[in-house]
């Protein structure tokens, strides 16, 4: 079948179109996989007291209300001293509160006895850059911190289990159907998450929509890499993660101007509208049906891929891959397809140690990836824009892995960036603290190395084994 390209083109006219209509989708695949880093967000917050506050006391400090402190509170190391209408004197911590007993003048210090209470009315939050977060509704700080520890984890584990799942199964009924359930999907389920009214439904749903986004991901990869010919198969699929980049960019973006958690989900989610109102025109690819024995669709497609490209002369497939009659004399298919499951990666000693290699590639290459794109927000100064330029900075580290692919070769090519990318991960730990920019810069750089290899390791695994295990 690749002798189909020489005879259509590598990158044609209808290639574009196939390819710029799935790698627009990846887009949201870049969004639903960072957004997080703003929904979940904790800002400063602090014990909030039983009534009406008449006067806040930080350090030496006067305020009137709880809410014009922030920009000197430190959370790790301050409290407030907070006196209330009745008299009633509180200190206030970011877990728990204590009454001043037989205190009448509020001062910071204090040696009299204190009654320890638990923050039952809830928590005072800093809404100075944001009006909503999961955190701040749902309370998710203290005793329930770890709730919002673990959505990162429990979407990536929706991812994993998308990846495998929809994988295979768009082997078995194809490419095309897959591709429009999981991009349906991705709509519903993305305006669904800013209706949850908990934090188990706000878990659950994402759960299914991280399935969904990383089922696309998967599935459009090979999609696209079975329409581009070999001689820009390198560059196309590479920019696939381009595409997913530039979501994270928009991730940035929206939470800029957004403030609201809901309202952001809301607006991320749109981004998923176009793709499925024209995904219907998408037609399944040749590769697919040819392995199914369709080969009347196939031809058709051909013809498609002729009108569109330009093709002067007219080619059937028999003439660009002959097709056995495999029919025994009742017109039933006498050749019955070998199943292939995952234990065909280990068929041999060869293949066994090859599996083992890529697996700790991919491993290690995910981990550095989102451990660089979901810290960024950490890291000091403008957390949106720290975010922006971890998207903006992987489309130049795919234009380089092209030129060393090109040129080097994949393994000469991904190997010392997956190394340097190590390297700069034990400089960054040994940054002192206070050092932000020069924080920033070594981030980006190894976001920068990252990024090239684990783009790379896409292309690279679906080259190191043959079409049918693939």
């Amino acid at each position: 079948m690749e002798g189909l390209f020489d005879y259509v083109g590598h990158f044609g006219r209808f290639q574009a179109y196939v390819y710029f209509t799935c790698a627009f989708q990846s887009i949201s695949c870049g969004i639903h996989y960072l957004a997080s880093v703003f929904i979940a967000v904790t800002p400063k917050f602090v014990c909030k007291p039983p009534g009406n506050v008449s006067l806040t006391l930080l350090h030496n400090e006067t305020f009137s209300q709880i809410n014009e402190v922030w920009d000197l509170w430190t959370p790790q190391k301050d409290y407030l001293v907070v006196q209330q209408r009745n008299g009633d004197i509180w200190e206030l911590h970011r877990c728990s509160r204590f009454k001043r007993e037989d205190s009448f003048a509020p001062t910071y210090t204090y040696g009299g006895n204190m009654t320890l209470f638990s923050c039952s009315d809830g928590y005072q939050y800093d809404h100075t850059n944001l009006e909503s977060s999961i955190v701040t509704d749902w309370d998710l700080v203290c005793d329930y911190e770890w709730h919002s520890k673990l959505i990162q984890p429990t979407f990536m584990l929706g991812v994993l289990i998308g990846a495998v799942a929809f994988g295979d199964i768009a082997d078995r009924v194809g490419r095309r159907p897959i591709m429009w359930i999981t991009s349906s999907c991705q709509f519903i389920f993305g305006v669904a998450v800013a209706f949850t009214f908990n934090y188990y439904s706000f878990v659950f749903v994402r759960f299914f929509l991280a399935m969904a986004s990383s089922g696309y991901l998967v599935v459009a990869f090979v999609y696209v890499t079975e329409y581009v010919g070999s001689k820009a198969r390198t560059w196309a699929s590479m920019h696939i993660h381009a595409f997913f980049a530039v979501g994270v960019m928009v991730v940035a973006l929206i939470g800029y101007l957004v403030r609201t958690w809901w309202i952001y989900q809301i607006i991320l989610s749109v981004f998923t509208l176009p793709f499925i109102l024209c995904c219907w025109m998408l037609p399944e690819t040749p590769f697919w049906l040819h392995s199914q024995g369709k080969y009347k669709q196939v031809e058709s497609i051909i013809a498609t891929m002729e009108k569109w490209n330009k093709v002067s002369t007219p080619c059937k497939l028999s003439e660009l891959c002959p097709v056995e009659d495999t029919r025994d004399p009742c017109g039933n298919n006498a050749q019955t397809a070998k199943k292939h499951n995952v234990l065909d990666l280990f068929h041999n000693c060869t293949f066994a140690r090859r599996t083992i290699s890529v697996w700790l590639v991919w491993f290690t290459g995910s981990l550095g990836y989102y451990v660089f794109a979901l810290n960024s927000v950490n890291l000091g100064g403008n957390e949106y824009l720290n975010l922006f330029l971890t998207g903006a900075v992987e489309i130049p580290s795919y234009i380089v892995c092209c030129l060393g692919m090109d040129k080097l070769g994949r393994r000469n090519t991904l190997a010392p960036f997956l190394l340097l990318s190590t390297v700069i991960c034990v400089v960054i730990m040994v940054i002192p603290e206070g050092h932000n920019t020069i924080t920033i810069v070594m981030s980006m750089a190894g976001k920068f190395s990252i990024g090239i290899a684990f783009g790379l390791v896409y292309l690279y695994t679906a080259e190191l084994y043959p079409t049918i295990i693939r």
